[in-house]
C-alpha cells in the first residue's frame, strides 16, 4: 500500500476528468442527433464547444503540474454515457426521448459537478489558487448547463417548447420564408 498524497489525488481526479470529458466529446454529436427539440440540440452543441474548452483548460492545468494529460480511464462516465447510448436505441424520437436525454446528460453533468468541485478543494487545500480558479471556472459552466437543461425539460413537458417552434413556424409562414 503506498503512502497517501493529496498532490495524488488532485492528479488522479484531474486524469479522471480529463478522460470524462474526451468521452463527453464523443457521446455529444449522438445525442444532439437524437433530440428532437432544437433547443435541447442547441444546447448540446453549445454544451460540446464548452467541453473543448474545459479539455483546454485541464491541459493547461496539467502543464502547471508538470504532469501529461489523460492516463487513467474514467469508468463512471463510461457507465453514465452507455445509459444515454440504450436509451438513444430502445426509445423512438419524440419528446420523450428529449426528456430521457436531459436526464442522461444531467447525471452526467451532476458527475462532472462532483468531480470538479473535489478537485477544486483539493487544489485550494494544496495552495493552488491557480488551478482552482481554472477549476471552478469549468464547475461553473458545469452548474449552468445542468441548470438550462432543466429548464429545457419544463418546457418540453409542459409543451411550451413545442408552441415556441410552432409559434416561429407562423412567423416565418407569414413573412414568406420556408423553415
Amino acid at each position: 500500500m503506498k503512502e497517501f498524497k493529496f498532490e495524488d489525488l488532485l492528479t488522479s481526479e484531474l486524469s479522471e476528468l480529463y478522460d470524462a470529458e474526451k468521452q463527453i466529446l464523443r457521446a455529444l454529436p449522438k445525442m444532439r442527433g437524437a433530440s428532437t427539440s432544437e433547443e435541447l440540440a442547441g444546447a448540446f452543441e453549445e454544451h460540446e464547444q464548452q467541453t473543448q474548452e474545459h479539455v483546454k483548460r485541464l491541459e493547461r492545468i496539467f502543464a502547471k503540474i508538470g504532469e501529461t494529460a489523460g492516463g487513467q480511464p474514467c469508468e463512471g462516465m463510461r457507465g453514465l454515457l452507455r445509459e444515454g447510448d440504450k436509451l438513444i436505441s430502445e426509445i423512438q424520437k419524440s419528446p420523450g426521448l428529449d426528456t430521457a436525454l436531459i436526464s442522461a446528460a444531467q447525471k452526467v453533468e451532476h458527475y462532472e459537478i462532483a468531480g470538479y468541485g473535489t478537485a477544486c478543494a483539493i487544489a485550494t487545500f494544496l495552495g493552488k489558487p491557480d488551478l482552482a480558479e481554472l477549476l471552478e471556472e469549468t464547475l461553473d459552466e458545469e452548474k449552468e448547463t445542468d441548470s438550462t437543461l432543466t429548464e429545457i425539460a419544463e418546457a418540453i413537458m409542459s409543451g411550451d417548447s413545442q408552441i415556441e417552434e410552432s409559434e416561429e413556424e407562423e412567423i416565418e409562414v407569414e413573412e414568406g420564408t420556408v423553415r
